[in-house]
């Protein structure tokens, strides 16, 4: 069994991300990021976001989500989010659970919030018997493989801040969105308004390790001891962070993002030929969502596996591609689907 196209997870780790921990990997540094691993890491992102950032680096995206969304709440307030977000239905409950706050999941059309959707969850603000609602949690890409425009982004945080909230991104496939968007990492997030961005790298390559990445500063004022408090703080942080150098400053998110765009949108232009298959979105990133029917998903089966998902529009099929993704992969797949 393949698992090419279950999820960009299931991809091993891009070559040029191993050179940076073998070069790691030599003597003695002091432990907890009190290295020069780590402060390099650390000013490559400023050359991505600008100087006036604080950012951390973690395990992994749960952590990442979880801790950042925990360092700026209150347990009485609350969290609202896409119904279909990844701290909605794929943390097990940790953001709640660590956080001590609700989400509130708001069903959407295609994945992404809007500031109409917002609107009625504000109404209880001043209520004492509700959780009061202070942090915007969206995605982007979305869980569902769609986009956010910089212009959504900035009503959803112009309206957010008008309101007292502050903006959490969840970049779990942030590099895919900057590409599909055509633009850099900074315009789709600070210079939009987001306040804290969950930074994910291991989709795109690398092979552990994720960032907190602080705009609004004053959020992070506290956040070293509530990262270590929340069990994300690595000892070796020098093999998050030489990582985390090479990402960014040997462009690896921009090449591994744009492959793995392409392949889907190569992928889909065989897909859509394909009598029977209906697609839930056209693909933006690297992921298709799309039903099949039932003796053509049994085909390929039989060789890849794939994941199928429970959305609002019923139980669909989730293709998805990396920057491991080869054409030679896809039109295996195809050969299997259709003869």
């Amino acid at each position: 069994m393949k698992y090419t196209f279950a999820s960009d997870n299931c991809a091993g780790v891009d070559e040029r991300i191993m050179k940076a921990l073998e070069r790691a990997n030599k003597d003695f540094v002091l432990s907890y990021g009190d290295d020069k691993y780590t402060e390099d890491a650390i000013l490559a992102f400023k050359r991505e976001f600008g100087q006036d950032i604080k950012v951390y680096f973690v395990y992994n995206g749960t952590g990442a989500n979880t801790i950042a969304l925990g360092s700026i709440l209150k347990p009485y307030q609350a969290v609202i989010t896409p119904a279909f977000s990844h701290i909605s239905v794929d943390e097990t409950g940790a953001p709640e659970k660590y956080t001590g706050c609700k989400l509130i999941a708001c069903p959407t059309e295609n994945g992404k919030l809007t500031v109409e959707d917002i609107k009625p969850h504000l109404e209880v603000i001043g209520t004492v018997h509700h959780s009061q609602p202070k942090v915007v949690s969206i995605t982007n890409s979305t869980e569902e493989g769609t986009l956010y425009t910089t212009d959504e982004i900035k009503e959803i945080c112009d309206f957010a801040h008008e309101n007292g909230l502050y903006v959490h991104m969840d970049g779990a496939r942030i590099g895919n969105a900057a590409v599909a968007l055509n633009k850099s990492l900074k315009e789709i997030t600070k210079d939009c308004g987001v306040d804290v961005l969950s930074f994910g790298a291991t989709k795109g390559g690398m092979m552990f390790g994720e960032a907190v990445v602080f705009f609004n500063t004053d959020l992070g004022e506290d956040f070293a001891y509530y990262r270590k408090n929340g069990t994300q703080l690595h000892s070796k942080m020098r093999f998050i962070s030489a990582q985390f150098k090479a990402y960014l400053d040997d462009k690896i998110y921009l090449d591994n993002a744009k492959h793995a765009n392409d392949m889907c949108q190569y992928f889909y232009s065989k897909l859509k030929e394909v009598d029977g298959i209906e697609f839930i979105y056209e693909p933006e990133v690297n992921g298709m969502f799309l039903k099949m029917p039932k003796e053509l998903s049994d085909k390929v089966l039989t060789k890849y596996f794939f994941y199928d998902m429970d959305t609002k529009a019923g139980k669909v099929l989730r293709l998805m591609c990396s920057f491991a993704t080869q054409k030679e992969d896809i039109d295996d797949f195809m050969k299997l689907l259709t003869t």
